[in-house]
């Protein structure tokens, strides 16, 4: 294919599993992101408020931007992100854990719309 033919998008796919020492020091750059953000609205903020001081889970989200990732790297502008965060059992010895495991397959289901 020519430079012509392929895309100029690329979608990276991140996983990351983080282990949390201590949810209150998590909660609290959270909240004070949120604070130190002059464009969120007072509605907004509030409900961003509870949600990172009920769910660390939540906290984490607001705390890892996408934008973050790539701001610095040359010759790339962010075009679309989206991230979520949950709380997991993690057993790294899981064979369900293998970060060197192929994705390929994931890509074939959703294709099929199994996925």
């Amino acid at each position: 294919m020519s430079d012509e033919e392929t895309s100029r998008f690329v979608r990276l796919r991140v996983e990351l599993v983080l282990e949390v020492h201590d949810e209150g020091e998590v909660t609290k750059a959270a909240l004070r992101r949120l604070a130190a953000d002059p464009e969120l609205p007072q509605e907004e903020r509030a409900q961003a408020e509870g949600a990172v001081t009920e769910d660390t889970a939540e906290a984490l989200a607001y705390l890892v931007d996408p934008f973050d990732l790539v701001s610095e790297v040359p010759g790339v502008e962010l075009q679309q992100a989206s991230w979520s965060s949950e709380r997991i059992e993690y057993d790294p010895d899981s064979p369900d854990w293998d970060l060197d495991e192929d994705d390929g397959a994931d890509d074939d289901e959703d294709e099929d719309g199994i996925g």
